[in-house]
Order: C-alpha cells, then structure tokens, then sequence
C-alpha cells in the first residue's frame, strides 16, 4: 500500500483491507501507520546488515562478496511481502522512531564502505572515496523502489542481480593484457 499509494495516501484501514485483516486486528499489533512503516524500515536495514556481515565472513575476491550484498540490497529494496520500498520514505517517520532507522542505515553504510575499503586495499577495486562510492551505489539501489513495477520485463532478483553487476564492474581495476589493451581483471563470481 504505501508502494502504490504513498505513506500519506495510505491509511490503515487500506493496510488492513489490503492484508485482509480487520481493522482492528491491525491494531492490536501496531497503533497507527508510521509503526508499520518503521516495521518494515527495520525488518530491510536487518536484511541488509545481514547480508554485510556475510560477506564480511565470506572468502573470496571483494567483487564477488559486495555483488552479493548489492543485490541484496536491491531485492530487499523491490521486496513486495515486507515492503521494503519504504525504506527510503525515512522522513514520513516521527523523530524518535526516525533516529532509531537513521543508527542503523548508517551502520549499514559502514558496512558497506568497508568492504568497498577492502576491495580497494586489496588492489581489486579503482582507488577513490569509498564515502562518495558507497553513497552513489545506495542512491542508484534505492532509486529502483521508484521505478520498478513487479508485472514488468524482469523480476526483483533480476533487477537486483543486474544493477549489483554493474555498480561492482565500476569500480574493478582495469588491467592491461600482453596486447596492451585494457582489460577488465577476471570475475569468479
């Protein structure tokens, strides 16, 4: 509902209609909207955290860890059961529920620039501002909530797949090949 209507637009009879729940059974679990809200806000940032200390615990080249937690990301993000798309709706939340999600989005950050700072360290990955890189990589991922449509071409794990593709071979280091051309180095994944 909030994905189809926005968080303003919805109301929580919609949500309860929409869950084929009373009213107030809804109520029972949660006293109005922007509790739900913050539900789903927290339930995606655990997803994603989750995914980060995989990878973090995972072997194997840097490239391949952070696509799998990019993709992760992504399909978390156009995760229609626990909708996660209201992840990026942080402002609709009052300040002390906000606070809370901002904690644990900017953990989640964290994480994420820290496996882009290993990647570097390691020569896998193009040096540069791991801040800058890990914040244009969440504006793209979080972007798809806006602009995907589940009936569309492709579903939510191709989506994720592709785009965590693309943002990992942004930042892998070109190499050169005994013909002199520049070459991508080989993925694993």
């Amino acid at each position: 509902m909030f994905r189809s209507h926005g968080f303003a637009g919805t109301g929580m009879r919609d949500i309860a209609d929409a869950a084929d729940l009373s009213p107030a059974n809804l109520y029972h679990y949660f006293r109005g909207k922007d509790e739900i809200l913050f539900y789903c806000q927290d339930r995606a940032l655990d997803r994603m955290l989750d995914a980060v200390t995989g990878a973090r615990a995972a072997s194997g080249p840097a490239a391949a860890r952070l696509q799998r937690v990019l993709a992760a990301h992504v399909l978390t993000m156009l995760d229609a059961v626990e909708g996660a798309s209201a992840h990026v709706q942080i402002d609709s939340l009052p300040p002390s529920l906000r606070d809370r999600i901002v904690r644990k989005r900017d953990r989640y950050e964290r994480g994420l620039r820290q496996l882009i700072e290993a990647g570097i360290a390691s020569g896998e990955f193009t040096a540069g501002d791991p801040a800058l890189v890990t914040r244009a990589m969440l504006g793209a991922m979080n972007w798809t909530a806006t602009w995907f449509r589940p009936d569309g071409r492709h579903d939510a794990a191709t989506v994720g797949d592709g785009i965590a593709g693309f943002l990992v071979r942004g930042l892998e280091r070109q190499r050169v090949s005994a013909q002199g051309a520049a070459g991508r180095s080989p993925r694993t994944y």
